[in-house]
């Protein structure tokens, strides 16, 4: 068997998204299923190096994971020549700085979003890998969660007959921290920190968007810090600045209207943590992380609206369950294997930086239509 052994310095992944998704549930269970198979008789066996500041959390995550390189110099780990891709889960305000010492060691470039935290920012991090030769790509997980993969499936089966609009609903309640612990990080909640749930989410949606349902044209949200003190990590009470919740409706090229409200500060009663529900001319659909239930025109029942008497149809009947019809590996897994097939063997890989800089725009464009209370045209870049 020939083996491609990666070295991958992976910064940031002390943080949460980075110890359980890319980690926990990428590379280390590449490493389990004995490397990415590329043929008969041929694997891409990552070779991973784990980088942070707390030398605490990086040998607990070693002996979490089973991986047994890890630093707290990034320097260091970058002049290693065995190490030829660089992956950033790190802190938004913290990427562009490592990216750009990574590009030119010609590390390749994999990193979360948002890939920085302006639109500027984020083209210079795109045009230096252009320029500089180096591969490079975003996480889009939610491509290939299998609710959406289903949605996709959907479309290109003409299930929906003219897709008219799509309306998702995405969060749940983050508890304060005073009684019960807060599941997400304090820095979430805080503007001087890169926080906010615009720049978080928006990079989603546009992602979500236009390779799903079209090309975001304009948009229009409203933000809001519903809960305005919360409890960090050390117990101390703070002011939260940065928007926990946002209001958003998306003008596509095709005609299409989405609507998503993100929320940190809402109690679920839906089927899913994310629901995108999609309705045409022909049927709708509504998907969750990974079931989907559809309505076809035929099934469609004919309400009469009477607020004087009790509803006669319950509205959850009339809808099928998509049955499964593959088996869905972890979202963030499935892409890492995608990029390092295309490091190794250079396969085809469309989620570059490139599209990193869309949602980074995005983020913005609503930022600025919060601030001018008005509809926000998005440019080609």
């Amino acid at each position: 068997m020939k083996a491609h052994n990666i070295g991958i310095i992976m910064n940031g992944v002390t943080g949460r998204m980075g110890t359980n998704q890319h980690l926990l549930r990428s590379i280390a269970e590449i490493i389990k299923q004995g490397g990415v198979k590329i043929g008969p008789d041929e694997v891409i066996m990552p070779d991973p190096v784990l980088v942070g500041r707390d030398e605490n959390k990086l040998q607990n995550l070693c002996a979490l994971s089973g991986i047994s390189k890890m630093s707290t110099n990034l320097d260091e780990v970058l002049e290693d020549t065995n190490n030829i891709i660089y992956f950033d889960a790190q802190t938004t305000g913290r990427r562009a700085d490592a990216v750009r010492k990574a590009v030119k060691k010609g590390k390749h470039i994999y990193c979360e979003k948002p890939i920085a935290v302006n639109t500027k920012e984020a083209m210079e991090l795109y045009a230096l890998c252009k320029h500089t030769g180096v591969k490079n790509g975003v996480v889009q997980d939610k491509l290939w969660l299998p609710g959406i993969i289903k949605l996709k499936r959907l479309i290109q089966q003409g299930f929906f007959g003219k897709i008219l609009s799509v309306r998702g609903e995405f969060g749940y309640w983050v508890f304060e921290g005073d009684s019960i612990p807060a599941q997400r990080p304090s820095w979430n909640y805080r503007k001087d920190d890169d926080g906010g749930i615009i720049v978080d989410m928006l990079c989603h949606w546009r992602y979500v968007l236009d390779n799903v349902f079209g090309k975001v044209k304009a948009v229009s949200c409203l933000g809001a810090t519903h809960i305005p003190e919360r409890i960090d990590e050390q117990g101390k009470l703070y002011k939260c600045t940065a928007d926990d919740a946002a209001y958003a409706t998306f003008e596509l090229e095709n005609g299409i209207i989405a609507q998503f409200n993100s929320s940190w500060a809402v109690r679920v009663r839906r089927d899913d943590l994310l629901t995108l529900q999609v309705d045409g001319t022909k049927g709708s659909a509504v998907a969750g992380l990974r079931e989907c239930y559809i309505q076809h025109y035929g099934n469609t029942p004919k309400p009469v609206w009477n607020p004087d008497i009790a509803q006669s149809i319950n509205f959850f009947e009339g809808w099928s369950k998509v049955p499964e019809h593959e088996v869905y590996d972890n979202a963030f897994k499935a892409q890492w294997e995608l990029f390092l097939k295309h490091v190794v063997k250079d396969e085809p890989f469309a989620w570059d930086l490139g599209e990193g800089v869309k949602g980074v725009q995005l983020a913005e464009k609503g930022l600025e239509s919060w601030s001018k209370r008005c509809w926000v045209a998005i440019p080609e870049l």
